[in-house]
């Protein structure tokens, strides 16, 4: 199993290094290497100054905070499905199940319309899905005898009415100016990220990350059932409550750095599954490293298959779609 992450990470590695060189403005080896000699280790292999500013702002105003953002959302949103999937014993669970996704979405077309402000968009889109999984709680109180079966009905609820009422912020949009960028947002997409966002972001969503792996031996527990888990001397009540946190706020943090991007949180569980089994304490590492490498190929994708970029939401969609269709017969391998 260690092998696995240990290969994992050398493959990550190895994709951030070409994805660094790939672009519109392809940078050869010879000189990335030449570039990080003298970026960090103050050696001066390039003699021209300019040719040093150029690569200076490719590598690190451009592709560097794409690299970074496509690793969190893909790390986040795999580990997010990997603990629902666990916690639910569901394999069709995936991170907008609690209706974070349709809240956040909400906020940021909300923040469109009613400010120009790009901060805006991406605070109301964090708080949104916060609100929207505070909803699905809130109905899921509404029953006691039955509060898992609550908790996804009021998921669904939740998403519903957030998907509403985003439907109604739409109609209500500018439609040659906030529509367009509303529906572009809503398809996912990286290509305003800069290096702000991803330092004021890579900090939380990393921690969370973490905290799950920390706790990923509680998720076994877990998903052999309340009655068991409560016999072990866990409290069912309070770990839940914990997973669902970190799991909704790492989720609400990757709408913010990228919009929706679909999939990767109900497709990439699967494929770790495949490779490792059940056991989340090597599951959730192994998803987080998959989904890193998995959204970063399709950014590339997405930079590169035409003249134009287009949103890496549609990428992660039409690779998913087939691909989980193909693993539906295989995907009964990992829940053993």
């Amino acid at each position: 199993m260690k092998k696995s992450i240990f290969i994992l990470i050398i493959v990550l590695g190895l994709t951030v290094l070409i994805s660094m060189c790939m672009g519109k403005y392809p940078v050869s080896a010879r000189d990335l290497v030449y570039f990080i000699k003298q970026h960090i280790f103050g050696q001066r292999p390039f003699n021209d100054p300019q040719q040093y500013d150029i690569l200076k702002n490719i590598l690190i105003n451009i592709r560097l905070p794409r690299i970074i953002a496509a690793i969190l959302i893909g790390a986040a949103l795999s580990v997010s499905g990997a603990t629902f999937q666990s916690m639910f014993i569901n394999p069709l669970v995936s991170p907008g199940l609690l209706g974070v996704l349709a809240g956040a979405s909400f906020g940021a077309a909300l923040g469109m319309t009613l400010a120009k402000s790009w901060i805006m968009v991406q605070v109301g889109a964090f708080i949104f899905g916060l609100i929207a999984v505070a909803a699905a709680l809130g109905l899921s109180m509404l029953n006691k005898n039955d509060r898992l079966l609550m908790l996804i009905l009021g998921g669904i609820i939740s998403s519903a009415l957030f998907t509403s009422l985003l439907s109604v912020i739409k109609y209500l949009a500018d439609p040659y100016d906030q529509l367009p960028a509303i529906v572009y947002w809503l398809m996912g997409s990286i290509s305003a990220v800069d290096n702000a966002t991803v330092f004021f972001l890579c900090g939380p969503i990393a921690v969370g990350i973490f905290i799950l792996l920390f706790l990923s031996g509680y998720l076994n527990v877990l998903s052999m059932g309340d009655e068991e888990a409560r016999s072990l001397g866990v409290n069912v009540l309070f770990l839940r409550s914990c997973f669902i946190l970190l799991a909704t706020i790492i989720s609400a943090f990757t709408v913010v750095l990228g919009g929706m991007i679909g999939w990767v949180g109900l497709l990439i569980p699967h494929v770790a599954r495949m490779i490792v089994g059940p056991d989340n304490r090597i599951l959730l590492p192994v998803s987080a490293l998959v989904g890193a490498i998995y959204l970063l190929i399709a950014d590339d994708m997405a930079r590169l298959l035409f003249s134009v970029e287009i949103p890496i939401g549609i990428i992660t969609s039409l690779i998913g779609i087939p691909f989980f269709a193909f693993l539906l017969h295989r995907a009964k391998k990992g829940w053993n």
